[in-house]
């Protein structure tokens, strides 16, 4: 299954949020910043990746729901959870 188009755009906008934190954080340590202003930032990086993640299962599954009964893959519900476990 791929991601539709609205899906793969909401996708990137959160990956390319989260690298420009992530950037920001190589930053922080590269001016020795405090451990704690660096811990706060790299938790964001990991929620903004959770919420792609989401983001990308969650349209998947859309997808899924919307397409005609001959173009649903037979196991898709098996290959969500396993998405969904993954991230978890």
């Amino acid at each position: 299954m791929k991601l539709t188009d609205p899906t793969s755009d909401a996708v990137l906008k959160r990956l390319r949020r989260a690298r420009g934190q992530l950037d920001g954080v190589i930053t922080m340590i590269e001016n020795d910043r405090e451990c704690r202003d660096i811990v706060t930032q790299l938790a964001a990086v990991s929620r903004a990746l959770d919420r792609a993640g989401v983001k990308a299962i969650s349209g998947g599954m859309r997808d899924c729901l919307n397409a005609e009964d001959g173009d649903v893959p037979e196991d898709w519900e098996d290959e969500m959870e396993k998405l969904f476990l993954s991230l978890a």
